[in-house]
This record gives structure tokens, C-alpha cells and sequence, in this order.
């Protein structure tokens, strides 16, 4: 059996100097709170664009100091705790909130780790650390930022709050497991869970070509893990006022919202890691033989996510938000069958492959069980329809609905409708009908017309 995916060398991190090791820390850091601050800026100025306006322009050179002056109004800004917060749990929330979205970006490789660069003369790999696991630890620092969320929600004592954190919990359950299966082809295509072995092996081609289906199932989660529009529910103005952050005020608020543009900055920068090519330059500047070497690829990968974090802000300024029930119903009802029905397709190529079958043979197995699935499912389609409309025929008609029944309104059942609401007929119907009148009803009808005419001139000086 021919193996096609080796587990990647790490034999290169943890070799490091401790000042090196805190010095690529710290670059780290400054480089993604450098992200933060201009994705902010771009937001805004790119909003303002899209809706003819002119944006943020007074802080700074073309307004791009915004976010800065932002930083410094919420911290001189009045911290409110309310009386019937639980204050530890108050103040804790925020911060639970922003650490784990730092921790993320330390698995992210901005360069190649066969081609180190040379840092104050010691040769180093552009990338602060690497684990055989690495992608785990990323979906395990995402998952406790949610903590964050729920216990800002819980620990304000209030309602809107509690229900931004009920439904950041439930948002999270739904799209962590779309996004781990998305996950799962891509390891069984690279043979590792490292993120320098995901980029390595995409040499040849992007996985964004290779698996478009975890591609865009991925693009969906990651929206809706970082909360954003149109999937930002837990903080829903129209519903929730605030949602979770209602009661957060001053610096509070600032590292909620700085925690939420961190994690907007870290899916990024993993779907650039995985689908994307990593550090690795696009196609025709890859023909360039020093394209992927030095520090060429911290700017290859930088232009990637800039291009990411667009697509972020694209979709705010032009999709509405959806409802919570639709949103629900996209991530258990869509995108996990479709994930689970990739990932055995996947699979199944993979296993085929492993075991030395031709392209052609693949090709007629995989279109072959698709077919055969089809069929199955058009049948089970077809009995199932037979069936309920055999059951229609034989079950009794309903009574219609009535919304009063019991004394008091209630909603319809699925499959109950509202009857039609009387409404009154326009002034036009009205006239056109006293005008229409038989002439022998005219004399009787005659106080009824001067009413109707004096209802109209009174309806005229209302209007």
C-alpha cells in the first residue's frame, strides 16, 4: 500500500533561544493587535464606501488613527457595574473572552519551515511554535472563548444579556461541528493536523481547489463563529437591544469588541493556513523562484488575509441579518448533513487512492455511489409522499383556527394558518358604491349617502 500523506517534521521548533522565543511572542502579538487596528479602520472606511458615504476621516491621515481615538474614549469612559451584577463573574467575562483569541495565532506559520530566516544573526522558522495537533488547539481556544460570552450574559443580571449568552452557546455547539468536519477532510488529505504539514502539503495546489465543498462549508462557519453580520445573533440590536454586552460599559466594552475583531482576524488567518496556501505566493508571482523564501511570504500571507477580512466586511454591507431559527436550521439541517456527506466522500477517494486505483476507477466508483444514492433517496422521496397523501385522504378536515378559542390569543400550530383579517373598505370602494346606488333607493338611502360623504370630508380633515 502506498502511503500518500507523512506526518510533518517538527524537529525545527523548540530549538530556540528564550530572548528569540520572546521576541517572536511579542511580534506576534504586536502583528495581530497591528491587524485588529487597521481591520477596524478598513470596516469603516470600506462600509462608507459601499453606502456612498466618506467615513472615517478626521483622526489621523485619511482618518486611519479611528481606532486609536476609539481605544482612548472607552478607557477615559464611566465603568459601570450594575447592582445586580455578579461582580467577579462581571469583571472576569471580558477578559475570558479576549485571552483565548490570542492564543490561536501562535500556531500560525508565516513562513516555510524548511527556510529560516536570520533574526539578530539566529536563523529561526517564521512561526512561534508548531504541535502535531496544532488545529485541535485551535478549535480548543475557540471553544472556551464562548465562556466569555455566556458568563457576560449570566453574570449581568438581566434578561437581554442572559439571552445574547444562550444563544452565543447554542451558536457555538451548532457551527463548531460544521467546521470540525470541514476540518477533517482537509487531514485526510494533508495526513497531518500540524499547520505547517496542512501548508507543506499544499504545494502543488490550494485545498480551496482540491476541497471546495469544506472550503465553503468553513467560509459559513467561520462567520458565524466570529459573530459577525449576518450571523451576529447574540448581540442582535433589533431583538436583544445589545445582547450579551447591554450592561458592558467603558473598558469592558472595549475588549469585547477588541475580542471579537481578534477572532475575526485568527479564522482568517487559519482559512488562509488551510485553504488558501498559507504563506505560500499566488500563481503567478509562485513562478518566481525566491517568491517562497525569506521574508517574501509574511507579505504573501498578509495580503491573503487582508483579502479574507474583505469578504468579512463585503458580506456585512450586503447580506441583512437573518432570523435565529433560520440560522439554526442552516447549520444542523444544511451544513452538518452536507459536512458528514463530504467528509465520507473524502473518505472514500482517499482509501482508494491509498490502495494504488486509477483515476478512472475512483471516478466510477465515487459517481457511481453518488448515483446509486440519489436513486435511494428519490425513491424514499416518492413513498413518502404517497404516504402523506394517502393520510391526508382518509384524517378529517380541521376545524379552521380561531385565534380566541380559549379567551385569550394564541399563536397558530405548524400547518395552521390565520383567517383573513376584516379590514374596512377604501374611501374610493365606498364612494364608488354610493354612487352606484339603484335609483329607487335613492331617497332611502339618501341620509346613508350624506353620512358617508360626511365620514369622507371628515376623514379629509384628519388626513
Amino acid at each position: 500500500m502506498t502511503v500518500l500523506a507523512q506526518e510533518a517534521d517538527l524537529s525545527m521548533f523548540g530549538n530556540d533561544p528564550f530572548w528569540l522565543i520572546l521576541l517572536k511572542a511579542v511580534g506576534v502579538f504586536a502583528f495581530l493587535m497591528g491587524t485588529v487596528l487597521i481591520s477596524i479602520v478598513m470596516e469603516r472606511k470600506v462600509l462608507g464606501w459601499m453606502q456612498l458615504r466618506i467615513g472615517p476621516n478626521r483622526n489621523g491621515p485619511w482618518g486611519m488613527l479611528q481606532s486609536l481615538a476609539d481605544g482612548v474614549k472607552l478607557m477615559f469612559k464611566e465603568d459601570i457595574v450594575v447592582k445586580g451584577a455578579d461582580k467577579p463573574v462581571y469583571i472576569l467575562a471580558p477578559i475570558l473572552a479576549t485571552v483565548p483569541a490570542f492564543m490561536a495565532i501562535a500556531v500560525i506559520p508565516f513562513g516555510p519551515a524548511d527556510s529560516p530566516v536570520s533574526i539578530f544573526g539566529t536563523e529561526t522558522v517564521l512561526q512561534l511554535t508548531d504541535l502535531p495537533v496544532a488545529m485541535l488547539y485551535v478549535l480548543a481556544t475557540s471553544a472556551i472563548a464562548v465562556y466569555g460570552t455566556v458568563l457576560a450574559g449570566w453574570s449581568s443580571g438581566s434578561t437581554y444579556p442572559l439571552l445574547g449568552g444562550v444563544r452565543a452557546t447554542a451558536q457555538i455547539i451548532s457551527y463548531e461541528v460544521a467546521m470540525g468536519l470541514s476540518f477533517a477532510a482537509v487531514f485526510l488529505y494533508s495526513g497531518s493536523m500540524s499547520t505547517s504539514g496542512i501548508v507543506a502539503a499544499q504545494e502543488d495546489r490550494w485545498f480551496v481547489v482540491l476541497l471546495p465543498v469544506s472550503f465553503l462549508i468553513y467560509m459559513i462557519a467561520m462567520v458565524g463563529e466570529a459573530h459577525r453580520p449576518p450571523f451576529d445573533m447574540p448581540e442582535s440590536e433589533g431583538d436583544l437591544v445589545g445582547g450579551y454586552l447591554t450592561e458592558y460599559s467603558s473598558i469592558k466594552f472595549a475588549f469585547f469588541m477588541m475580542s471579537e475583531y481578534i477572532h475575526m482576524v485568527t479564522v482568517s488567518a487559519l482559512m488562509v493556513t488551510i485553504f488558501l496556501g498559507g504563506w505560500r505566493a499566488p500563481a503567478p508571482i509562485s513562478f518566481w523562484e525566491s517568491a517562497n523564501t525569506g521574508w517574501w511570504p509574511l507579505l504573501w500571507f498578509t495580503l491573503k488575509l487582508l483579502a479574507v477580512m474583505f469578504f468579512f466586511v463585503w458580506i456585512r454591507g450586503t447580506l441583512p441579518r437573518v432570523r435565529y431559527d433560520q440560522f439554526m436550521v442552516l447549520g444542523w439541517k444544511v451544513l452538518i448533513p452536507v459536512a458528514l456527506g463530504w467528509l465520507m466522500l473524502v473518505a472514500t477517494v482517499r482509501a482508494f487512492q491509498n490502495d494504488g486505483r486509477s483515476f478512472s476507477d475512483i471516478l466510477i466508483w465515487v459517481v457511481g455511489g453518488v448515483v446509486a444514492l440519489l436513486l435511494v433517496s428519490l425513491v424514499v422521496d416518492t413513498l413518502r409522499d404517497r404516504s402523506d397523501r394517502a393520510k391526508q385522504g382518509t384524517e378529517p378536515e380541521e376545524p379552521e383556527f380561531d385565534p380566541m378559542a380559549g379567551g385569550f390569543p394564541v399563536p397558530p400550530k405548524p400547518g395552521q394558518t390565520l383567517p383573513p383579517v376584516p379590514r374596512r373598505p377604501s374611501r374610493a370602494e365606498r364612494h364608488k358604491a354610493a354612487v352606484a346606488a339603484p335609483a329607487g333607493e335613492e331617497s332611502g338611502t339618501a341620509g346613508a349617502d350624506s353620512d358617508a360623504a360626511s365620514d369622507a370630508r371628515k376623514e379629509d380633515g384628519d388626513a
